[in-house]
């Protein structure tokens, strides 16, 4: 489960940090984005907030000035329109969605290539955390729901570096991906606040390359299924799973949050995934 570019990121020391501003925080069940700074050299730095039907989405780029602002508000637009076309076209909730209509039987996941794929990341996520995340074990049938949103995150994310932004960071709930180097010249500053207890002092990581997911802060109880029992998953309060990709880490959070600490081993012998909070009940 690798993709083109491998994860970079540094843990750094709470007393080093101090002085230095985060470019971007995650709570236990908002993020949010500090305004960005002016851009070094030849840069563009945009921020813009989007509002789906189910989430909202923060997107903070560090454009090159070659691209224009034209071209970046293009890129924009696009990353934007695929988070938009994804809600309405893969909602399980929506009754003609093509999750729904998969669940149905009037489609195959054949049909559509990215349906195909996000299928296979579900069978993939399945394979890998021992049957945790099951999409096929939700109450009413097939149910992508655990990594759709990093699926769709990475989606638009595609879209940006496809326009020759290279430079980005998209959030979402307690989810983030970057990618280079925010509008200072440096890395990402990420403050990761711990998901139940607000008096603790954030875990600050500097990432060029990789994602946070996170399951277990929404607010909702019963929100993640035992997948072996049917039965709303208790152990965990949180999770929180950081590596190179935020459909992949989403998948690894909802499958922790179900297993308990159990789900830890999946994270051993060398794996690009990394398990940053799995708070007991």
């Amino acid at each position: 489960m690798r993709i083109d570019q491998q994860p970079r990121t540094r843990w750094v020391d709470q007393p080093a940090f101090q002085p230095r501003r985060p470019d971007l925080r995650l709570g236990a069940r908002s993020h949010r984005a500090d305004r960005p700074g002016a851009a070094t050299g030849d840069r563009i730095a945009v921020q813009h907030t989007v509002r789906t039907s189910t989430a909202e989405y923060s997107l903070l780029l560090n454009a090159p000035e070659w691209l224009g602002r034209r071209g970046v508000g293009d890129a924009l637009r696009d990353a934007v329109a695929e988070l938009r076309a994804i809600d309405i076209t893969y909602g399980p909730s929506r009754p003609e969605s093509l999750v729904s209509r998969l669940r149905r039987g009037e489609i195959s996941p054949e049909s559509y290539p990215p349906l195909a794929d996000l299928v296979d990341r579900c069978a993939a996520m399945r394979a890998a955390t021992d049957g945790w995340f099951d999409a096929w074990a939700v109450p009413g049938g097939f149910d992508p729901g655990g990594l759709l949103g990093g699926w769709a995150v990475e989606r638009a994310a595609a879209r940006l570096r496809a326009a020759g932004i290279h430079d980005y960071a998209v959030l979402t709930g307690a989810d983030l991906v970057v990618r280079g180097h925010a509008a200072h010249g440096g890395p990402w500053r990420v403050a990761v606040h711990h998901p139940t207890d607000r008096h603790r002092a954030p875990l600050v990581l500097e990432m060029t390359a990789g994602a946070v997911g996170t399951s277990g802060v929404s607010g909702r109880q019963g929100h993640v299924v035992d997948p072996h029992t049917g039965e709303p998953a208790e152990q965990l309060v949180a999770a929180t799973v950081v590596g190179p990709d935020l459909a992949v880490a989403d998948g690894y959070a909802t499958a922790l949050y179900a297993a308990g600490p159990a789900g830890l081993a999946w994270f051993r012998n060398g794996s690009d995934y990394r398990a940053l909070f799995a708070h007991r009940r």
